[in-house]
C-alpha cells in the first residue's frame, strides 16, 4: 500500500471515529457558495486543520470545514472549501478529499463552482449545470501509479456528469421558478484570468464557462466509480471585444447572491439524492 493510499485512510478512519452515520452524498463548494451548507441539517462539522493529512484552504470564502448532515432524506458530507492547483497543491492533493470520500462510502458527487461566462447568451448570476468538461490545466489525478482498489487504468470520461441527475435538476429548476443553462466547463489552471485571446480561443473549443477548480475533482471522482453533477455559478461574462477587469469581490458578490437559488435547487432534489446503498 502506497504512502498516499494510506494517508487517505488515516484520514477517513478519522473521520468515522466523529460521526454517526456514513454519508452518501458528497458535496463541493465552490468560491462564495460555502453557505450553502445553511440548508443541511447539520450534526457534526470537523475542521480540516483537525484531519490527519487533509490540506488546508487559502483561499477568501472557502471556510476549510467538513460538515456532516441530511439534506432531506439523503445523508451528506459538505465540504466547505476546496484546494486548487494555483495554490500549489499537487493534483494528487486537490483530490485527496475524493479519495477520503471513497473510503467513507461515498458513491455520489455534486460540485459547485464560480466560473466566468463564456457564452454570450449568459448572464451574471445564472446556474449553469456542467454537461461536459475541457482539461486545460495540463495535468490530471491519475497520473503514475494506479491504484486498483479505487479504480481502473483508463476511466471512461463519455458521461462524466450524469444525465438522469441533470434532467432531475432541470425539473427542480423549472418548478422552482430558477432558470438552469447548460454548457461546458474549461478548467484552467490559474490563478491568473483570461486574455481577450484565450476567451475567443475557449469559445472556439467550445467552453461556455471557464474556472479553476472541479475538473481534477471530477476525474478522481468518474475513476471511483461515483455519479456525478456539477453546478457553475456565472459570476461575470467574457467579452473579448470590450473587455472589463473582474474584481474578486464583485465575483463574490455574485455567487453569494445566487447561492440561495442553488440551495433551493439542492433541497429540491434531496430526495433524488439519497441513493440506494450499493448504486
Amino acid at each position: 500500500m502506497n504512502a498516499y493510499v494510506q494517508k487517505a485512510l488515516e484520514s477517513s478512519n478519522f473521520i468515522k471515529k466523529e460521526i454517526e452515520t456514513l454519508p452518501l452524498v458528497g458535496l463541493i463548494t465552490g468560491t462564495g457558495l460555502g453557505d450553502i451548507a445553511h440548508a443541511l441539517n447539520v450534526e457534526t462539522i470537523i475542521e480540516y486543520r483537525k484531519i490527519p493529512h487533509f490540506p488546508e484552504t487559502t483561499v477568501e470564502s472557502h471556510h476549510g470545514r467538513l460538515i456532516f448532515g441530511s439534506l432531506g432524506t439523503c445523508r451528506c458530507l459538505v465540504m466547505q472549501g476546496r484546494f486548487h492547483l494555483y495554490e500549489g497543491y499537487s493534483p494528487l492533493e486537490v483530490t485527496f478529499p475524493i479519495r477520503v470520500m471513497q473510503e467513507l462510502g461515498v458513491t455520489h458527487l455534486i460540485l459547485s463552482n464560480a466560473a466566468g461566462g463564456l457564452n454570450p447568451g449568459f448572464q451574471p448570476g445564472d446556474i449553469m449545470l456542467i454537461s461536459d468538461h475541457i482539461n486545460l490545466t495540463g495535468s490530471n489525478p491519475l497520473i503514475g501509479p494506479n491504484e486498483s482498489r479505487w479504480g481502473s487504468r483508463f476511466p471512461d470520461m463519455a458521461r462524466a456528469y450524469d444525465g438522469r441527475w441533470m434532467e432531475h435538476a432541470k425539473k427542480a429548476g423549472k418548478k422552482l421558478g430558477i432558470p438552469l443553462q447548460a454548457g461546458v466547463y474549461a478548467g484552467l489552471k490559474g490563478p491568473s484570468l483570461e486574455t481577450p485571446a484565450e476567451v475567443r480561443f475557449l469559445r472556439t473549443i467550445g467552453a461556455d464557462a471557464v474556472g479553476f477548480s472541479t475538473v481534477s475533482e471530477v476525474i478522481a471522482a468518474v475513476h471511483a466509480g461515483m455519479t456525478v453533477i456539477g453546478f457553475s455559478t456565472i459570476t461575470n461574462v467574457h467579452d473579448p471585444d470590450h473587455p472589463e477587469p473582474a474584481s474578486v469581490s464583485d465575483i463574490l458578490d455574485v455567487a453569494e447572491a445566487a447561492a440561495p437559488n442553488l440551495s433551493a435547487i439542492l433541497e429540491e432534489i434531496a430526495a433524488d439524492l439519497a441513493p440506494t446503498p450499493g448504486k
